[in-house]
């Protein structure tokens, strides 16, 4: 397994715990109110997309980043502040996030080529899920949220930067 397939197990797992927590942190807000079937659904996802990469993690021996529980309280606290702002921030928070993750994404399903059938489907499957939270986001007012802008791109911003920590450390 190259290095390059390592440090892209170790992100993704990453990646998908802190989903999971941003949506744990919405729930914990909203969790009663508009949009709680869609994101108790967008949830179950992620923590299988997680699910998946925990068990790639453990049956390829790819160490994972030493910072998840940075990300269990970043991510519980972008859910949860982003909730409280209102459902249609919340939904901003997911365009957001799921705009990133496709880019990276479509960025290791072209770098990985043919090499590992196995991590690229997943990949591909994962991605294609993520852009239906994205749309099911956009259909629920993300774009309608007070400094939708400002707001998307702060977050963009921030994931970003997580990615690229999460690969290494």
């Amino acid at each position: 397994m190259t290095d390059q397939v390592k440090k892209f197990i170790r992100v993704d797992h990453a990646g998908e715990y802190g989903a999971a927590q941003i949506y744990a942190g919405q729930l914990a807000v909203l969790g009663r109110g508009p949009h709680a079937a869609e994101l108790r659904y967008m949830q179950a996802q992620e923590q299988a997309h997680l699910d998946s990469f925990s068990d790639l993690i453990h049956r390829r021996r790819v160490r994972p980043t030493a910072l998840l529980p940075v990300w269990q309280v970043a991510g519980f606290a972008l859910g949860a502040i982003t909730a409280a702002l209102g459902p249609r921030s919340a939904m901003a928070c997911t365009v957001a996030i799921e705009e990133t993750i496709n880019d990276h994404y479509a960025a290791q399903e072209a770098a990985l080529g043919d090499d590992d059938p196995e991590l690229k489907d997943a990949i591909t499957r994962f991605r294609a899920q993520e852009l239906d939270h994205r749309d099911t986001a956009l259909a629920n007012g993300a774009e309608k949220a007070p400094g939708y802008r400002l707001l998307t791109a702060v977050i963009k911003m921030g994931c970003k930067t997580a990615i690229r920590i999460s690969e290494n450390i």
